[in-house]
């Protein structure tokens, strides 16, 4: 009879230990014994945004110094082209605050709205003019996620592709912390002058079809950490209160017997 209050001890600690690993593992809905294939129905291809920094290269094997004037958006800040470092990006071509760009030539064209192949089209028809047979190409320079919170790298990341998912920019994070919530992740993004925040849930695999799947510029992820975390922390700042003030105590009871010395 007396083991029986350590043994029940013991099955509180060892259902609570099973109850927080289910909180760990992602896409917890997803059969892991067979294959399954799915159509991809959420995905839809970036469209410019103000703020965006775009890089445009136009090429004409007829008329190469034709195409020059367009370029001019691809030397760097330091006019040291060799210098990739991060401090010396490439210029580009900013997109305002309302959705325009200028360009020689051609003048202001409002690009917001536009997906990348949709500019490359328009840029190339406009070029006609100009050149006989204008090749473009548009990319985005500053695509940047910010990943907050209780991961193993939170910082500020930019990718040199516009298709970005929240798997690859949490990785990138180099994943979630054991102690990281992994079904309240929180996606905050601005939408036509609104900052919109957005619950995520990365155990379930209901992710993949979320519309909000695929990150835009400037999104933000926060993970928050759970009481785990918040305890470890307190604790080691408990310890650290209590070695500093019992250190402060025997100093102070040094000065004394010193001072009556």
């Amino acid at each position: 009879m007396k083991f029986y209050p350590f043994l029940a001890l013991i099955a509180v600690l060892f259902f609570a230990s099973c109850d927080s690993y289910r909180q760990v593992p992602y896409f917890q809905d997803l059969d892991r014994n067979s294959v399954i294939q799915e159509d991809i129905r959420n995905y839809s291809p970036y469209t410019i945004q103000p703020n965006d920094i775009l890089g445009i290269y136009v090429a004409d094997a007829t008329n190469p110094e034709g195409a020059q004037p367009f370029n001019f958006n691809l030397t760097r800040a330091n006019g040291l082209n060799g210098d990739a470092s991060s401090n010396n990006p490439i210029v580009g071509i900013i997109v305002d605050a309302k959705g325009y760009i200028q360009l020689p030539y051609l003048g202001p064209m409002k690009v917001a709205g536009y997906t990348i192949i949709d500019l490359k089209e328009q840029l190339a028809k406009s070029l006609t003019t100009y050149m006989k047979s204008p090749i473009v190409y548009v990319r985005i320079l500053n695509f940047k996620v910010s990943v907050m919170g209780d991961v193993l790298r939170p910082d500020v990341y930019t990718f040199v592709t516009d298709n970005v998912t929240i798997a690859q920019a949490l990785s990138s994070a180099g994943d979630l912390n054991i102690t990281a919530k992994r079904n309240t992740v929180l996606l905050i993004r601005e939408i036509e002058g609104k900052r919109v925040f957005i619950p995520i849930d990365l155990t379930s695999k209901k992710l993949f079809e979320s519309p909000y799947y695929y990150l835009k510029n400037n999104d933000i992820l926060y993970v928050d950490p759970d009481k785990t975390k918040f305890a470890t922390v307190s604790r080691d700042y408990r310890s650290a209160t209590v070695i500093i003030g019992t250190l402060s105590a025997l100093a102070l009871i040094m000065t004394v017997v010193l001072y009556k010395k």
